[in-house]
């Protein structure tokens, strides 16, 4: 393609991929003539990934090099996890997303639709905290539904084979499990709860294992993907 549709299709501007390519952010396009060059859905890529890690991760071109130059070390699958990573994960969410009141502000916000946002109350997936009348949501629920419209929007519904109410089961294997340790913690402290020191200690904790949890998790998936692949190399009879 032209710079002129690379242009319209990313909405970059022809300086700003320019001054990428001098600064080695961008590969340099197949030169076609004097001035002109072919440009590829490769660096379709790479813009997005340039301008993911800017509004997401409000990260400097100079460490946005560092972390492209490293990617392109990786295997391709762990190059396409990272993108899509960069995409999905949104640190803005975290740092300016606050509580909504009601539920049609709730859906603006996230994009879910009233079925779905019903349906994972009754699951205690998403959950409300009634105030003068109105159900009030967490940050933290904002951003699950978020996540439930991307998997959607990722074909990860019924039609695609895929069960929504595993989420149920996922909340409650979390309250089964995780709330008694939680309390199980908190009661051997009790002295010390109303401390500032063991408050930004608590926090810490919470935000400790929520990324242990979100990387176990990623983690026993790689691993049993590896596994089912590996026996069907062995034995492709079991496809």
């Amino acid at each position: 393609m032209k710079i002129g549709e690379l242009v319209k299709r990313t909405r970059i501007p022809k300086e700003t991929i320019h001054y990428y390519i001098r600064k080695g952010l961008l590969k340099k396009p197949r030169k076609t003539g004097k001035n002109a060059a072919d440009y590829t859905e490769t660096h379709m890529d790479q813009l997005s990934l340039i301008r993911e890690l800017q509004e997401n991760y409000f990260l400097p071109l100079s460490i946005i090099k560092k972390i492209i130059k490293e990617q392109q070390k990786r295997s391709e699958a762990d190059q396409s996890s990272f993108k899509f990573q960069a995409g999905l994960i949104r640190p803005i969410d975290r740092l300016v997303c606050t509580e909504i009141k009601g539920k049609e502000a709730f859906m603006e916000a996230t994009g879910i639709g009233l079925k779905w946002l019903d349906r994972m109350e009754v699951w205690s997936v998403i959950t409300s905290q009634n105030h003068d009348g109105e159900p009030i949501y967490s940050q933290d629920d904002v951003i699950i539904g978020k996540l439930i419209v991307d998997m959607g929007r990722l074909g990860m519904g019924p039609k695609d084979g895929y069960d929504p109410e595993v989420l149920r089961y996922f909340s409650d294997f979390f309250r089964n499990v995780v709330m008694p340790e939680v309390k199980r913690y908190l009661n051997a402290n009790l002295e010390k709860i109303s401390s500032g020191e063991f408050s930004e200690k608590d926090s810490q904790y919470t935000e400790v294992m929520g990324l242990f949890f979100y990387h176990l998790y990623r983690k026993l998936v790689r691993e049993e993907r590896r596994r089912i692949l590996q026996s069907l190399e062995k034995d492709p009879a079991n496809t």
